[in-house]
């Protein structure tokens, strides 16, 4: 039987919520985050041209987007928070509330599924120049708060 940690917590939450939605998670041992990535998916009807953040440019009738969110222990490591949509920092070992990462994985699914309809709209909009996902901290603190019960911790996995 798996020991009940951060990992498989979290893996549990976002299966349960994220449906549709492509998820991987990213543990980073030397660093001690968690990164969790969420994937949409788009037609490009038009056949536009894409690039992405490296130059890279793309015609494919199906449009791959992927943006990232990143669990850490603030006493280890400060994440750049440029390359992330969101940072939620865990207490070390004692790791982070239930609630958290249930409010993570149900907040992340309602930013893919905006997303989604924002990048057909983007997909659509020749004038359009930039695409991104948008994580709201006051709606994240919204959902966190409606999440009852679940105030115990869940710990950070051991190697």
């Amino acid at each position: 039987m798996k020991k009940d940690n951060m990992l498989y917590f979290l893996e549990a939450q976002l299966e349960k919520n994220f449906g549709d939605y492509d998820f991987a998670i990213d543990w980073n041992t030397k660093n001690h985050t968690v990164e969790v990535i969420g994937v949409i998916y788009a037609q490009n009807q038009t056949d536009q041209a894409i690039e992405d953040t490296e130059g890279v440019h793309s015609e494919e009738e199906v449009i791959e987007f992927e943006d990232s969110l990143v669990l850490y222990n603030p006493d280890k490591f400060t994440p750049n928070e440029e390359e992330y949509l969101a940072m939620i920092p865990y207490e070390g070992k004692k790791g982070i509330q239930k609630r958290v990462l249930v409010a993570v994985a149900t907040y992340f699914k309602d930013v893919l599924t905006e997303g989604e309809s924002d990048l057909l709209d983007f997909l659509g909009d020749e004038e359009a120049e930039v695409f991104e996902l948008n994580w709201d901290n006051a709606a994240f603190e919204k959902v966190l708060s409606e999440v009852t019960g679940l105030t115990d911790y869940t710990a950070y996995p051991k190697y």
